[in-house]
């Protein structure tokens, strides 16, 4: 039976939250006869695995939704959104019929709002690639009720931490917080060799930052423009600040379950208990 967010209740395991990779568009859904995505698509099968138990709903911040303040789609059926451009024609005829939860979008809302943030529901919005993608792999009966969260167009890493942090207690209900993204995401860099150094160089720091005292954790992620080859790593950061809610949703150690180098740029997910 499908739960909502009234129903949730604390449970006897609290929900970890990831920074998981989204792919590239439908890559996981098309011929790959060179393996470039079977890593991470074994990486993205094997996360209910790694959690507690089945989470009773799941709310994701996607890189490729951006608002005036936060917002969260609030359709009880929400449909997909083929955000991508120029890839065969049977991936826009892809199916994730995941319900939404429009109690939970309202009360994920309110806690932002009590935080002090500008926050509300959006109940025309559908799911973006970068959620329906990595979820379709992970969650593929699509029986989970799914709420998609936006990233302030500010772009603020602060911001978007203490988002997560003000979120926190949705893991103690049963909600799996999920950002979705890529931990390099330079579009011409991609394929060329050259850029693999300076994305182990911006992925080594970002490990550090995460795996580190959690205590110091907000001041660090806060100061990644400062890391070697950011910019180069994140020309325009809406990539990774999901990676900034599921660390601000967290308290305890965080930790990289995945990493590999795919299209020579190394790529990595992230947990955080």
């Amino acid at each position: 039976m499908q739960r909502s967010a009234a129903d949730l209740r604390p449970m006897t395991m609290r929900q970890p939250s990831f920074y998981i990779p989204h792919g590239g568009g439908p890559c996981f859904f098309m011929d790959d006869p060179a393996g470039t995505w079977t890593g991470m698509e074994a990486f993205l099968r094997g996360l209910p695995g790694r959690l507690p138990e089945r989470p009773g709903a799941i709310l994701i911040v996607s890189g490729h939704w951006e608002t005036e303040g936060f917002r969260f789609s609030a359709s009880p059926r929400p449909p997909l959104i083929f955000d991508y451009y120029g890839f065969p024609p049977h991936t826009y005829d892809l199916r994730w019929p995941a319900p939404g939860d429009p109690a939970l979008a309202e009360r994920a809302a309110g806690l932002l709002r009590t935080a002090g943030f500008p926050a509300a529901t959006d109940p025309d919005r559908g799911i973006d690639h970068g959620v329906f993608v990595p979820l379709k792999v992970a969650f593929p009966d699509a029986d989970i009720p799914v709420v998609e969260m936006s990233l302030d167009r500010d772009l603020d890493p602060v911001a978007a931490w203490r988002a997560g942090r003000a979120l926190r207690p949705l893991r103690d209900e049963g909600v799996l917080i999920l950002g979705a993204g890529m931990s390099f995401h330079n579009l011409p860099a991609y394929r060329n060799r050259q850029a693999t150094e300076p994305s182990m160089a911006f992925d080594d720091w970002l490990a550090e930052a995460v795996e580190g005292d959690p205590a110091g954790r907000e001041a660090r992620l806060a100061r990644w423009v400062n890391a070697p080859a950011a910019r180069f790593a994140h020309p325009r950061e809406e990539h990774l600040l999901p990676l900034m809610v599921a660390a601000g949703a967290s308290d305890g150690p965080g930790s990289r379950v995945y990493g590999e180098v795919v299209m020579d740029t190394m790529i990595s997910g992230f947990r955080f208990d």
